[in-house]
C-alpha cells in the first residue's frame, strides 16, 4: 500500500488483445458552482464565455442520503448577476465596501463582539460572516499587550454570485468566510501539545468495484475491434466500466465533512481531475494529461493519480515570531503512481509517468491564473492559507500570549459550521477518447495537507529585511473602539 493509498483515485490501464485500452476512471463528484462575477470558470463545456453577464453554471446537490447529483443553473442575460451586485452594494456599509489593500481583522475582538451579539439575540451579521471582505490572508500578527491576534490582507465589497459563491464585486475573487476560518482554528486549538491533523479529501472506488472492472476489461480484451469499424464501442465500454465500478466512496478527514471547508476541497479536487482527463476545458491554457499521454509508454496495469498539497515553504516569520507573512501561491499539484491487481487492491510503483509529471508541473505553474478565472481554486488556496495560519497561531502559542480562549469559535452550539449534508458517495463517471488505436477512458488524486509542516523550523523563511516586523509595527491599535474588530 502506498503512503497515501487510501486517499487516491485509480486509473487502471489494461491491455486488450487487438488494441491497447487505456482505462482511467473518475469519481463523479463536482461541487461545482462555476462562473464568477466577471470570470470564466470552465464548467466542462469548452471553457470561456461566462462573464458578469451570463451563461450556464453547473454544480451538484447533496441529498439526505449523502449522494451527489449534478445540477445546472442559467443566467443567459446576466440580469441575475447584475441584480445581485446592486443588492449587495445596497446592503453594505460604505466604509466596509471600500476597496482596501490591507484590511485588518482582530480575531479576538471579533469573537468578543460575536459573543455579545449572540447573547443579545442579534445573531452574526453579514460583515462578520465574510470577514469584512477579506479575499486573502497575507499576514498574521500577535499583540500580547492588547490581547489581539490579527489577520490582514486585501479586501473589497462582496456579494453572492449566481453560482452561490461569496465573491468580491470588483475582482470576482472569493472572500474568506468566517465558517472556514473557524474550521481551521478548531483543527488547531489552544495547546502546543495538541495533535497535528492530516486534512484530506478523497473519492475512492471500492475494491469490489475495481475487481469487477478488472474482470470486465479482461473479458473485453478479445472483443475490441478496429475503432473505425466499431464507432459505438467506446460508449459500450464506458457504460460497462461505470456499471462495474458502481458507486464510489467520498471521504473527508481531519475536519468535519459537513463543512464548507470540506466541500471546497472536494470540488477543487474533482474539477482538477476533470481537466486532467479531458472532461472540462480550463479557462486558461493547459494541456490535459490525456493529450500528453503516450499509451505505449504506460504499464498495462498502472494507476495514475494527482493530488493538491500546500507549498510548505510559504511562511515568512519576523525575528520575534510575533508576525508572519504568507508568501507565494501556497498550492501545488503532485502525482503518484500505483498498480491494481485482479482483486482490486492497490500498491505503489516506482514507474515514472512523464505525461503525468508534465501535467502536474504545468498545472502548478498556471495555478495563479487558474485561481483568477475559476474561483474554486482561489477558495482552495484560501482554505490552505487559513489552515497554515491556524497552525502557526497554535505553534507560536498566540492563544496564551494574547490570553485568548476562543470559547465561541470552538463551540458548535454557539456558532455552527457543520451545516451541510456530508457527501458520502457518488456514481462513477468515465470519459473516453480515441488516440489512434487506443481507447483512453481517463481518472485522477485528492487534497492532502499537513499545515504543521509549513510552520516547522526547517520550512520557515526568515524576515531578512524586517518587512514583516515593520508591517506589524505599522498597525496602531490604540485608536480602535472597544467593539471595533476590523479596520483599514
Amino acid at each position: 500500500m502506498a503512503r497515501y493509498g487510501r486517499y487516491s483515485h485509480i486509473s487502471p490501464l489494461i491491455c486488450g488483445r487487438f488494441l491497447r485500452t487505456v482505462v482511467l476512471c473518475l469519481g463523479s463528484l463536482a461541487l461545482v458552482h462555476n462562473s464568477a462575477w466577471a470570470q470564466t470558470d470552465g464548467g466542462g463545456t469548452g471553457g470561456g464565455g461566462n462573464t458578469i453577464g451570463g451563461g450556464a453554471t453547473s454544480g451538484v446537490a447533496v441529498d439526505a442520503d449523502g449522494v451527489l447529483h449534478r445540477v445546472m443553473a442559467n443566467d443567459p442575460t446576466g440580469e441575475l448577476a447584475k441584480q445581485r451586485v446592486q443588492e449587495a452594494l445596497l446592503k453594505l456599509d460604505r466604509e466596509v465596501a471600500t476597496k482596501s489593500k490591507l484590511r485588518k481583522v482582530s480575531l479576538t475582538r471579533l469573537e468578543r463582539v460575536m459573543k455579545q451579539r449572540l447573547a443579545d439575540g442579534k445573531g452574526i451579521d453579514d460583515t462578520m460572516k465574510n470577514l469584512a471582505g477579506l479575499t486573502r490572508v497575507q499576514y498574521v500578527f500577535c499583540y500580547p499587550e492588547s490581547g489581539d491576534v490579527v489577520i490582514a490582507g486585501p479586501a473589497e465589497a462582496w456579494g453572492q454570485a449566481p453560482s452561490g459563491r461569496m465573491q468580491g464585486i470588483d475582482s470576482g475573487r472569493p472572500v474568506i468566510e468566517l465558517q472556514d476560518l473557524v474550521v481551521a482554528l478548531r483543527a488547531f486549538p489552544p495547546g502546543k501539545d495538541n495533535k497535528k491533523p492530516f486534512i484530506y479529501c478523497s473519492i475512492d472506488p471500492t475494491e469490489e468495484g475495481l475487481s469487477r472492472m478488472h474482470e470486465f476489461l479482461h473479458e473485453l480484451g478479445g472483443r475490441i475491434g478496429d475503432p473505425r469499424k466499431n464507432p459505438g464501442q467506446d460508449q459500450f465500454i464506458v457504460n460497462g466500466l461505470r456499471e462495474r465500478l458502481g458507486m464510489q466512496v467520498i471521504t473527508v478527514g481531519g475536519i468535519s465533512p459537513k463543512t464548507h471547508f470540506a466541500q471546497v476541497m472536494v470540488e477543487a479536487d474533482y474539477r482538477m481531475k476533470l481537466i486532467g482527463i479531458g472532461l472540462e476545458v480550463p479557462p486558461v491554457h493547459l494541456t490535459s494529461y490525456v493529450d500528453r499521454a503516450n499509451p505505449s509508454q504506460v504499464a498495462s496495469n498502472a494507476l495514475q493519480r494527482w493530488y493538491f498539497v500546500p507549498n510548505y515553504q510559504c511562511v515568512k516569520v519576523s525575528e520575534d515570531a510575533l508576525a508572519m507573512e504568507m508568501v507565494g501561491e501556497g498550492v501545488k499539484l503532485v502525482g503518484e503512481n500505483e498498480v491494481v491487481g485482479k482483486d482490486g487492491k492497490r500498491s505503489s510503483t516506482s514507474h515514472v509517468n512523464r505525461a503525468s509529471d508534465s501535467f502536474v508541473k504545468a498545472f502548478t505553474k498556471v495555478y495563479p491564473k487558474l485561481a483568477e478565472q475559476a474561483p474554486v481554486y482561489a477558495q482552495l488556496r484560501n482554505c490552505i492559507d487559513l489552515a497554515v495560519a491556524a497552525a502557526f497561531i497554535q505553534n507560536q502559542d498566540y492563544y496564551d500570549l494574547a490570553k485568548w480562549k476562543p470559547e465561541t469559535f470552538n463551540d458548535e452550539k454557539a456558532f455552527a459550521v457543520e451545516t451541510l449534508n456530508p457527501p458520502q458517495q457518488v456514481e462513477s463517471a468515465v470519459n473516453s477518447i480515441w488516440k489512434g488505436a487506443t481507447l483512453v477512458t481517463p481518472i485522477g488524486g485528492g487534497v492532502q495537507m499537513r499545515p504543521t509542516e509549513a510552520v516547522d523550523p526547517t520550512n520557515l523563511l526568515q524576515d531578512e529585511k524586517s518587512t514583516v516586523k515593520q508591517a506589524r509595527s505599522a498597525i496602531d491599535l490604540s485608536k480602535l473602539r472597544p467593539d471595533q474588530w476590523w479596520w483599514d
